[in-house]
């Protein structure tokens, strides 16, 4: 749609209505100086509306200024796209023609009809084939549900850690506080915001850089980044800081938040540009920022008694515990011994190397690292940490060939391509994450792998966060070329890595841009 760059919808609507309502409410937006204008509601025609009809038609109808182009104010013509071709009635004519005679396309039409592409494409008979049965496995304590936020990373993270407190507890459950981790890991996400805005005062608001910075905060995150915040505020079970409302359901919190620290943003951009002392406002920032959280997620405990009842019946309490106390106590594990390997087989990151991602991170004296490493290398460490019994955190994409209902992860069990006329969606690795295809969105535990008879693996069992009504009763089976294709990240004990892999970890990191797909937030 081609409008004079001096008008707007609502100029349009405004001007040619003399009473009552418009009969399209419509919103517009500007991008690169086209005009797209959506209707969000339709209302009852009023007094004047054919003058609007009339106009909105007028202005749709300007093809003579060619797909892509419209006339400024000043009267110079831009054109958005050269050479553009448009579709044509022509060409309409002929692909109807063509799916009139697709005898076949009428068969999956049918199908498609009336499931989700994802019940319509898969094969039952090949998902059949991932058995629940594997030759290593580790010993896991019950599903935990993250419910409708983005902390599946955190949740990962404790259900790695949790199994060491059961064990030393005699316990048959046990859950730490996702709410706990959330809270400081919100806390810290703002404030690495607000020192990235700092940072970022001499750019234009059109900076790249800073726009990918006022994206804002989220619920995701990565290893290295949990670690940052269990190292600085320790950990508490789940029975101290239970979660909240706004823990388990953090959309709409997080919209608001967001809107805050960008107004937060603009004045903390103003004031660096008039010399003002940007670090004394922006510690009032915080400390609204700080009360919000505790509104909605409650204020963090200084001090707790961890009490317990065994397997066996016996009652133990420990009194007095901080939330460091319980983890050194605990749990202590040396997070800094546990190393994040990728998989990112794209041209611009040779494996053997180590990486970092600008802007990436929640407590800003963090640091996220990344070794890069052959699949086979890192199914390799995978599996020997799992032999060693021990659960591996992993982040991967698991929007890509998987069913929730059924608990598998497998790109030979759906016919996508098939169902919807032979298409080809086949694409590499390195090409889906250059071509913004695919990256990590969710991170789980592997828990268990079947190796075959030459000890390769060829299947995964992975202990999820969505319930237990998820899945088989909370866990999943992946295959291993689903492993291939679509896992980016496992984190390993750096005992496992060959003295060439430490020798690679230990140099200096090779500084990724913001928007690097290795630095997606599982």
């Amino acid at each position: 749609m081609n409008f004079p760059e001096k008008y707007t919808f609502s100029k349009i609507v405004d001007g040619a209505l003399c009473a009552g309502r418009p009969i399209l409410r419509p919103v517009f937006c500007a991008r690169g100086g086209r005009l797209a204008a959506f209707c969000r509601k339709r209302i009852d025609k009023p007094r004047g509306g054919d003058v609007v009809l009339r106009m909105v038609r007028f202005f749709m109808k300007q093809k003579s200024a060619g797909v892509g182009r419209f006339q400024t104010e000043k009267g110079r013509e831009v054109k958005t796209m050269k050479n553009a071709r448009p579709i044509t009635p022509e060409m309409i004519a002929a692909f109807k023609a063509s799916y009139d005679a697709d005898k076949e396309a009428r068969v999956l039409t049918a199908a498609a009809s009336h499931s989700p592409l994802g019940k319509a494409a898969m094969d039952p008979m090949a998902a059949a084939r991932l058995e629940n049965s594997f030759s290593v496995e580790v010993k896991t304590r019950g599903i935990t549900a993250q419910q409708h936020s983005g902390r599946c990373w955190l949740f990962a993270s404790m259900n790695v850690m949790r199994e060491i407190v059961a064990e030393k507890c005699n316990l048959e459950k046990f859950e730490l506080s996702g709410n706990w981790l959330g809270f400081w890991d919100k806390f810290e996400k703002i404030n690495f915001f607000l020192e990235s805005v700092l940072d970022c005062t001499e750019l234009p608001v059109a900076d790249r850089t800073l726009d990918w910075v006022l994206n804002g905060i989220s619920d995701g995150g990565q290893w290295d980044m949990m670690v940052s915040i269990v190292k600085k505020y320790g950990i508490v079970p789940a029975s101290v800081m239970p979660e909240t409302a706004q823990s388990c359901n953090t959309a709409e919190l997080m919209r608001l938040l967001n809107t805050k620290l960008r107004k937060d943003a603009i004045e903390l951009r103003a004031l660096a540009a008039a010399g003002g002392d940007t670090a004394a406002r922006k510690d009032e920032m915080l400390a609204e920022l700080f009360k919000a959280l505790c509104i909605c997620f409650g204020r963090p405990v200084d001090h707790f008694d961890f009490a317990y009842t065994d397997k066996d019946g016996v009652y133990h309490v420990d009194r007095g515990m901080t939330p460091v106390s319980f983890y050194e106590k605990y749990i202590g594990l040396a997070l800094e011994d546990y190393v994040s390997v990728i998989h990112a087989p794209t041209a611009d990151k040779p494996f053997g190397k180590t990486y970092t991602v600008k802007y990436l991170g929640n407590v800003v004296e963090g640091r996220v690292r990344h070794l890069n490493l052959p699949m086979e290398e890192l199914k390799a460490l995978a599996v020997a940490q799992l032999k060693a019994g021990e659960p591996v955190w992993f982040g991967s994409d698991c929007g890509k060939f998987g069913s929730r209902d059924d608990g598998i992860w497998d790109p030979d069990c759906f016919v996508y391509g098939e169902l919807l006329g032979g298409l080809d969606l086949g694409l590499t690795k390195a090409e889906r994450l250059d071509y913004r295809d695919s990256a990590m969105n969710h991170a789980m535990v592997l828990c268990g792998v079947n190796l075959d008879e030459n000890g390769q693996p060829d299947r995964w069992k992975i202990e999820n966060s969505w319930g237990e009504t998820a899945g088989r009763k909370g866990y999943f089976v992946a295959s291993d070329s689903w492993f291939d294709q679509f896992v980016y990240q496992a984190v390993v004990h750096k005992r496992f890595l060959s003295d060439e892999q430490r020798q690679a970890l230990s140099a200096e990191p090779i500084e990724l841009a913001p928007w690097d797909p290795m630095g997606s937030l599982a």
